[in-house]
């Protein structure tokens, strides 16, 4: 019997609404990002989406046509580029094959036949690259088919041309910018390497500083020491400031010794990396402004939050327990941007990246490579009105008897009646 109580005791202090709305919360959020995931897998498996651009109308270029129209499908057909380029785009294509005036005479003569690929690239996250991997398939189907031609036509030409008909050329255009020369596997990965800094920093910070704010709750109420703090002649916003301020100091000691290691292991991935500078990719300094001012306020924001969330901390066990929702509100954000763009997500998961304000700092840094204001301004702006919101929050709490109390509102009427008990 004294075990069944001691087990329901602990299922109790533990099993409270405070740690299950977050988790539930968390669940969902994690659903919704399966089912992108999910959606993913299935655009790999299904026929890429193109468009065809045949300027040759030859016998090889229309051999290869056919190859396409049984391979893939093919939501343009005609022989201008623009054309080609604005149906594709229209019809949800992924890439634009072009085959030139000379494709087919080029190979009869010796020398292997250029395919234009022009790639529409729709967002920026290492999944938003995958659907372009079909496309690969296409050309080498299209190598083999005009490989088996010239075979059995006994053309004279030179094995190697024979076995490796053609070369290709790739265009990539991405919001707005056009990228010669870069496929757009190229550019996913050398983003993602410049890119994977401010997510993982942004995490860094929420958990280190906000462990710091949380545990410290925990531990002045386990204490008492809140108690006597809370008498002393300081005002509580000033107590509120001073928390904030002391946790953040110290979160940026620790994130910044934990990137200076990180900085040089993400060295190892910069080999072969273009260098997208020369494409107009590259930040100014309004922009590294509008990241720091983006972090800055992202860990404002989590260290009132923090505070809050601390104020239900009984001690220093329960407060650890609090910190599973803000490393949640971290953790996803930073997986779901290093996968996806927050361009092609669904409108679901747009809200909820908004929402959570983590999600702009990591946001930031690629968004400003091309240009978008809008959405970095926005989400300091929603940043600073969070902060603002959360922090007045905090400060009534601390004038308010829950921190002494620790209860609900009925709780704390009942402690003020039996302290106006004589």
């Amino acid at each position: 019997m004294g075990i069944r109580n001691i087990i329901g005791k602990e299922v109790r202090e533990l099993l409270t609404p405070q740690t299950l709305i977050p988790i539930v919360i968390v669940a969902v959020i994690l659903a919704m990002m399966g089912g992108v995931i999910g959606n993913i897998g299935e655009e790999v498996t299904q026929r890429p989406v193109i468009g065809v651009v045949d300027q040759d109308e030859g016998e090889l270029s229309q051999i290869a046509e056919s190859v396409l129209g049984a391979t893939a499908r093919v939501v343009h057909s005609g022989t201008d580029v623009a054309e080609g380029l604005r149906r594709t785009g229209e019809g949800g294509g992924v890439a634009l094959l072009v085959f030139p005036p000379d494709f087919s005479e080029k190979i009869l003569e010796g020398e292997p036949g250029t395919i234009e690929i022009h790639w529409i690239m729709r967002g920026l996250g290492m999944m938003d690259s995958i659907s372009a991997a079909p496309v690969e398939g296409l050309i080498a189907a299209v190598n083999q088919a005009i490989t088996v031609t010239l075979f059995e036509g006994n053309v004279p030409l030179n094995p190697e041309v024979i076995l490796h008909p053609t070369t290709r050329s790739d265009t990539t255009l991405v919001k707005g910018k056009t990228i010669s020369g870069v496929p757009p596997s190229a550019i996913a990965n050398t983003l993602m390497s410049q890119s994977t800094m401010i997510p993982i920093l942004v995490m860094m910070l929420m958990m280190m500083a906000g462990s710091t704010v949380i545990s410290s709750m925990g531990l002045e109420k386990e204490n008492k020491t809140l108690e006597t703090l809370l008498t002393m002649p300081v005002s509580r916003s000033s107590i509120v400031t001073g928390k904030i301020v002391g946790s953040a100091a110290v979160g940026l000691v620790m994130a910044f010794i934990y990137m200076l290691g990180f900085s040089f292991y993400m060295r190892s991935f910069q080999v072969g990396a273009i260098d997208l500078g020369k494409y107009g990719l590259a930040l100014g300094v309004l922009d590294y402004l509008l990241v720091g001012v983006s972090i800055f306020l992202a860990l404002l924001a989590g260290l009132a939050l923090c505070i809050v969330l601390g104020t239900f901390a009984r001690d220093y066990r329960s407060a650890q327990t609090l910190l599973f929702p803000i490393t949640a509100m971290a953790m996803i954000p930073m997986f779901l941007i290093m996968f996806k763009d927050f361009a092609t997500v669904s409108l679901g998961l747009k809200t909820v990246l908004f929402l959570i304000p983590f999600s702009h700092p990591m946001m930031a840094m690629r968004a400003l490579m091309f240009d978008e204001y809008p959405l970095v301004l926005g989400g300091i702006a929603y940043s600073a009105v969070f902060s603002a919101v959360v922090i007045a929050m905090a400060v009534r709490i601390f004038k308010s008897d829950r921190l002494l109390t620790g209860g609900t509102p009925r709780r704390q009427r009942a402690a003020r009646a039996r302290r106006r008990t004589p």
